[in-house]
């Protein structure tokens, strides 16, 4: 099948808890991951720390991610794995070509994230408008910098 983009590497994957007290305990105090950011978001009712591994193109987020209300959607902690990220190489074109495919995207359009990339997210489920989803799996699609583009095309043979 010929894409008009790429899917480049591992972006991010995001863990979700109730309590993210646990979720530092076992990422950062265990495994050493350092904590480069936090982010809130009422909206995506979400408050989240972000630590990583690795550098430069190939550093991978791991988002470890608490509600700020338990009981409002989207439940961030519902599902421990919350989400996996991809970088993409051209964000837009990938977005009209899926959709054209038949690929369901979660509400809110391409927008910023939380690391301050464009994002979007492949819904985990489909309908029979668009037959085509995550198959229960969140899968967020994250627009990657030119660094990014370059290092990947650089290691493409």
């Amino acid at each position: 099948m010929n894409r008009p983009f790429k899917v480049l590497g591992i972006q991010q994957i995001a863990i979700g808890g109730p309590d993210k007290t646990r979720l530092r305990k076992l990422w950062i105090e265990m495994l050493g991951l350092e904590i480069t950011g936090n982010f809130v978001s009422e909206r995506e009712n979400v408050d989240e720390d972000i630590a990583a591994i690795g550098s430069g193109p190939f550093k991978v987020e791991v988002d470890l991610m608490q509600p700020l209300d338990a009981e409002k959607k989207p439940a961030v902690h519902a599902t421990p794995l919350n989400h996996v990220g991809l970088w993409i190489d051209d964000l837009p074109v990938a977005v009209e070509w899926l959709t054209a495919q038949g690929v369901r995207f979660a509400p809110g359009g391409i927008r910023r994230g939380a690391a301050g990339f464009d994002i979007t997210f492949l819904h985990p489920k489909a309908s029979d408008e668009f037959p085509i989803a995550g198959e229960g799996v969140l899968i967020e699609l994250v627009q990657a910098p030119p660094e990014v583009v370059a290092a990947f095309a650089r290691l493409a043979p």
